[in-house]
């Protein structure tokens, strides 16, 4: 597959570094030559320094013969004017765009993306996809990384392994002796910073971090067996009044929950247009980092506190403080991967990675034809994958233990019609059921050809 990535920031340069690894043939854009230069050493990909939108820049790009463009450059207008160009002018299949601004994604202006409109197939917004991130987060307090599958009826969640855990130094082939009738299924695990996907006689200990996947229903169980509790968030405090604080205050609100929400915004045009805009909620002008200020917003009785100003150390500062002060819950946005180790020795309960979470969003649709839905973990060091299995592929038909998978390939789970199966060596994969697959980065690409699902075969 041809694909041009316009932007060489960190999304871009990620979704390079993924579809490049899985020897798709890569092109970057950007106008910054630095940044060319940067996909180009430490990538297999072509690079080329020029604006995106430009006719011409495309067409050294090798617009002509592309099969998808991928517009994800730091300007929304840039972005919607490049798919334009490699629609009207390269006739380009597949043209994904990244767009921030909320005026370009308010339903009733949806027509816009036509194809005789503006051509754009999939319309990527990382504010968007970020609220969401803080909601999943928000309501598995227990969790420092959550995502859900099978539409919504399953949930991957990431466990930090304390003193307490009733299932520490514990084979993992004995979980399923002890819990017969629990289907969680531990996907993968990271300890002293390396992520693997453990064997039947791998253990837990204490400060592993642990991914486990089960269905909504033995989430509740399974949350009592590695020895975390769920608790209703009920008073929350959001440090950050833009676009991410202001979509999950008016998420709160229109849900119907009981949680009583406060809003903390430095900037006073934000500030009025949070308050014009939410019914229930209050605002509060002023800094987040002022401790007379939380004390203002009852940050000591609060159940958590959501931190998503535009400042990375801005939101973890205010997370700590806010910790400091009696709130048990902090979730943050962070923007720069290398602070992530900074979460544990702060007392950061979770965090949210934008990049990782537009990149997911981004892979999801790259993926398309029989993949459901991709979630990347970590700094992209593995995937979780739902798909599914087609009439064709190599493992419909056999039992799970029968599958030629990479080593670094765990089945989370198995949906057969309605019902979510917890796979075991003797479980057969039929064509139709729905699969869901933790993958390690280098094996993603063997997981797709196992699946037939690379936009080559469609």
């Amino acid at each position: 597959m041809k694909v041009i990535i316009c932007g060489a920031g960190q999304v871009g340069w990620q979704i390079a570094r993924h579809l490049s690894g899985e020897k798709n043939e890569v092109t970057v854009v950007d106008n910054n030559p630095d940044l060319v230069r940067r996909a180009t050493d430490t990538l297999d990909v072509q690079g080329i320094a020029g604006f995106a939108s430009y006719p011409d820049v495309l067409e050294r790009a090798g617009a002509r013969d592309a099969d998808m463009i991928i517009a994800a450059t730091y300007s929304d207008e840039v972005n919607m004017v490049t798919c334009q160009v490699a629609h009207s002018v390269f006739s380009i299949r597949r043209k994904i765009a990244r767009l921030r601004s909320q005026s370009y994604l308010n339903a009733i202006y949806s027509d816009l993306y036509r194809r005789d409109h503006m051509p754009i197939d999939v319309v990527i917004s990382p504010e968007r996809e970020v609220a969401e991130a803080a909601m999943r987060r928000l309501f598995s307090p227990a969790a420092f990384d959550t995502e859900l599958f099978f539409d919504g009826k399953a949930q991957l969640m990431g466990l930090r392994i304390e003193e307490d855990c009733p299932v520490l130094n514990t084979p993992l082939r004995q979980l399923s002796d002890l819990f017969s009738t629990l289907r969680v299924v531990v996907l993968a695990i990271r300890r002293e910073g390396r992520l693997f996907a453990p064997e039947a006689g791998d253990q837990l200990f204490e400060g592993d971090e642990a991914y486990i996947f089960a269905p909504l229903e033995d989430i509740p169980r399974s949350l009592e067996v590695f020895g975390k509790s769920q608790k209703k968030q009920e008073r929350l405090v959001i440090v950050g009044g833009g676009n991410i604080g202001l979509a999950v205050a008016q998420a709160m609100e229109t849900r119907g929950t009981r949680t009583r929400t406060k809003v903390i915004e430095r900037d006073r045009g934000r500030a009025e247009r949070a308050a014009d805009a939410l019914e229930r909620t209050i605002v509060l002008y002023g800094d987040g980092l002022d401790a007379s200020l939380l004390n203002e917003a009852g940050i000591s009785r609060a159940d958590a506190v959501l931190a998503v100003t535009d400042d990375d150390k801005t939101n973890m500062l205010a997370a700590v403080r806010a910790k400091a002060a009696g709130c048990p819950f902090a979730i943050t946005l962070v923007n720069d991967p290398t602070l992530l180790p900074l979460m544990e020795p702060l007392g950061i309960d979770a965090f949210i990675n934008p990049r990782a979470t537009t990149v997911s969003s981004i892979l999801r649709h790259i993926r398309h034809g029989k993949v459901r839905s991709v979630y990347s973990i970590g700094d992209a060091e593995a995937e979780v994958i739902e798909a599914e299995v087609m009439s064709t592929s190599s493992i419909a038909g056999s039992a799970v233990r029968d599958i030629d998978f990479p080593e670094g390939v765990l089945v989370g789970a198995v949906k057969k019609g309605d019902e979510i199966r917890k796979p075991t060596g003797g479980l057969r994969i039929e064509a139709g059921d729905v699969i869901v697959l933790f993958a390690m980065a280098d094996d993603v690409a063997r997981v797709e050809q196992l699946l037939q699902v690379s936009i080559d075969f469609f």
